[in-house]
């Protein structure tokens, strides 16, 4: 049996919104496992199903580069949010995305990449940068999409400057239909995403592990109502269909219009594109997303610095 530590508690609490004494009894229940014990927790309808991955509170910008058929989405972090105001750190990471654009958009391709404006490579322009301005930074992550024929649409929420903001999406739209049509939609697109962030594209894409975790929960949940096994399973599939609409892009109620689905809203637009369009692709990079920020007590560090 695992040791239930206080800290393990707490991070199941973080995550999932339930009682310290709930949280306990899922952790003793599923020998520490946390992400078993949130399926525990939500199958006992204790815990919400939208659950937290981490409080996520690294700064820094998104920034976004497209260039028609091309986009490209980075993530650029430092410490405070104080730096990603400063002018040199937003240059610095709108040339990130710039010189990414020519890369096959990995990490490790960008890093290696050349920084026009020093010469050097990203990853040593970013050392630079950390010198310079005396706070610590990264090339944490980066998309890539591109389409032989469509457009890539882009957008930015939160916007701090042109191109950077703290939420970036990426829509590869694949169609020989007419660009301005293209760009047009697929930029509601992107702003669906931004507003929704789907799992997937389409249902069948989603994760399986995904889904047989929800497939799990959603059995769990339904015996409890003591129905035969034949209408339980009934039950679940059609809880099933309810979560693959709502996680999947193409079946979500698009935001812009809520009476359509994204599919059916992509599909009007094809009248007037005058081609088919397929969704090739989606990206969306969150500011910090999955990243823990260590806290610190302030009370605390100015009474050691006073006893020191």
């Amino acid at each position: 049996m695992a040791e239930i530590t206080a800290a393990l508690v707490k991070e199941l609490r973080e995550k999932s919104g339930a009682g310290m004494m709930d949280c306990k009894k899922a952790l003793t229940e599923n020998n520490g496992d946390i992400e078993a014990a949130i399926d525990w927790l939500r199958a006992k309808g204790i815990a919400k199903a939208d659950k937290k991955s981490g409080r996520t509170a690294a700064e820094g910008l998104i920034g976004i580069a497209g260039a028609g058929t091309s986009a490209v989405v980075v993530e650029v972090n430092s410490e405070t949010d104080f730096v990603a105001r400063n002018d040199a750190f937003q240059e610095l990471v709108r040339g990130v995305a710039s010189v990414a654009l020519a890369t096959d958009g990995s990490v490790d391709a960008i890093g290696a990449a050349t920084y026009p404006a020093s010469g050097k490579s990203v990853t040593d322009t970013i050392k630079d940068a950390i010198a310079h301005i005396g706070e610590n930074m990264t090339l944490r992550r980066s998309v890539k999409l591109s389409v032989e024929d469509g457009v890539v649409a882009t957008y930015i929420h939160n916007a701090a400057a042109d191109g950077l903001g703290k939420l970036g999406v990426l829509v590869a739209l694949k169609s020989t239909g007419n660009k301005d049509v293209l760009a047009a939609i697929g930029r509601q697109v992107a702003m669906h995403v931004a507003a929704t962030n789907p799992l997937a594209i389409r249902a069948d894409e989603v994760d399986a592990d995904v889904a047989e975790r929800e497939r799990n929960v959603f059995i769990e949940q339904s015996r409890a109502s003591g129905k035969p096994d034949a209408i339980i399973e009934k039950m679940v599939e059609g809880r099933m269909r309810k979560f693959f609409e709502e996680v999947a892009l193409l079946s979500q109620s698009f935001v812009i219009n809520p009476d359509l689905t994204v599919g059916d809203a992509i599909k009007a637009a094809e009248k007037d594109a005058g081609a088919p369009i397929e969704v090739a692709g989606m990206a969306r990079l969150l500011l910090g997303e999955g990243v823990e920020k260590e806290e610190s007590d302030f009370a605390a560090e100015v009474a050691a610095a006073a006893k020191g």
